[in-house]
């Protein structure tokens, strides 16, 4: 059930506390040493979670055939990209410590894969915990301090930039909890101000951020095109059979004028493509034979053509709509599972926002970095 509250809870916790009651005490918290490397869950040249995982890839093809696709990670990117993960911390206090439990397992499906287009920085942050997001959910006191996530960024990424960008551009990446720290980052340090210049690109996925009928967050427009740099990727994903319903939190905003960013990874000018998706073949979507009679070995699995996304705005909510493109009469699985509580409308696909995009995530990334490096 854990899983069930990661969406809402953070939308609450995050965006003001609305539908619960706030925090009357928060407990002081020491500023994080970010020169210490064990404040960081993922550093360049060294081994961790963003350089060690397994991200071999079996390519299930639509009549069956499979061939392994390694992983190749860049020896010297010419970009960064900075990434901070989503609520995932089972501590029982309502701010998690700096030890981290599930963190790498998360940092290893939703952006090792980056590390094929660039140096990958992740900082550990005393996150609003699980048991906070429970105690939210019921209306009650959830005791976090919810402004200390982001302060702990906020130092992170300051750190970061004192002492390794010197003068690279960046991506920032963040889903959930940690898209709605991504967007204020954004906001606070890039949007109109001096250091837009080095922003690459900015993916806060599986979070409602606010743009204008233009696409624009700010002074950030919505990605167009491939190859454009300094502008926004971000979605929230629901099966196209199973849509939001009036209380779905994800994929609408408040403001006049504005609604919930869309920008399908896999079409930046519009339209419905075929996703390049990474799937896990071990557990939540993978738990499925994916092909008759084959055996997948590889912890990642690709099925080319299986799925297609779109962005669409129906009412007050715009999203990706993913379409399963099943096909009785070849071998292959005709569904994908591990969508949050059996598919409920009210979260859709939020566990798989990055899975379903990560292979036209990257490939955004990998045009904005080659756009990069060749800029004036």
């Amino acid at each position: 059930m854990k899983t069930h509250l990661i969406a809402l809870g953070a939308a609450l916790l995050l965006a003001g506390g609305a539908g619960c009651a706030a925090a009357q005490n928060p407990p002081s918290f020491a500023p994080n040493d970010y020169g210490d490397t064990r404040t960081w869950l993922c550093l360049p040249g060294r081994s961790d979670p963003c350089s060690v995982p397994d991200l071999t890839t079996t390519v299930v093809a639509a009549d069956g055939t499979t061939t392994v696709e390694p992983f190749v990670r860049a020896s010297d990117p010419a970009i960064d990209c900075f990434y901070v993960y989503p609520t995932i911390s089972t501590d029982s206090t309502p701010n998690s410590d700096m030890t981290p439990d599930d963190e790498p397992r998360v940092a290893a499906v939703h952006f090792a894969r980056f590390g094929g287009v660039c140096r990958t920085f992740a900082p550990l942050y005393r996150q609003v915990t699980l048991a906070a997001l429970y105690r939210a959910v019921r209306g009650e006191d959830s005791g976090a301090d919810r402004e200390l996530p982001y302060r702990d960024v906020k130092a992170a990424f300051d750190w970061y930039m004192a002492h390794e960008n010197k003068g690279r551009g960046v991506v920032l990446i963040g889903h959930s909890q940690g898209a709605g720290i991504v967007q204020r980052l954004i906001k606070d340090e890039f949007d109109g101000k001096p250091l837009q210049k080095q922003l690459i690109g900015a993916m806060p996925i599986g979070w409602s951020v606010p743009v204008d009928d233009n696409g624009m967050f700010g002074t950030i427009p919505s990605c167009s095109k491939p190859g454009q740099t300094g502008c926004l990727v971000s979605y929230v994903s629901f099966r196209d059979t199973l849509g939001p319903v009036p209380a779905t939190m994800f994929g609408r905003v408040s403001g006049a004028g504005l609604h919930a960013a869309c920008v399908n990874p896999a079409a930046l000018g519009g339209g419905k493509a075929q996703a390049h998706s990474y799937l896990r073949t071990k557990s939540g979507a993978g738990k499925q034979p994916w092909a008759q009679g084959k055996s997948i070995e590889t912890p990642y699995v690709s099925v080319p053509g299986l799925l297609a996304t779109e962005c669409v705005r129906e009412g007050a909510f715009t999203y990706l709509k993913v379409t399963t493109n099943a096909d009785p009469a070849d071998p292959r699985t005709d569904s994908i599972g591990g969508d949050l509580n059996n598919n409920d409308p009210l979260w859709g696909l939020h566990t798989l926002d990055m899975n379903i995009g990560m292979g036209d995530l990257i490939a955004v990334v990998r045009a904005q970095a080659e756009a990069w490096k060749k800029r004036p």
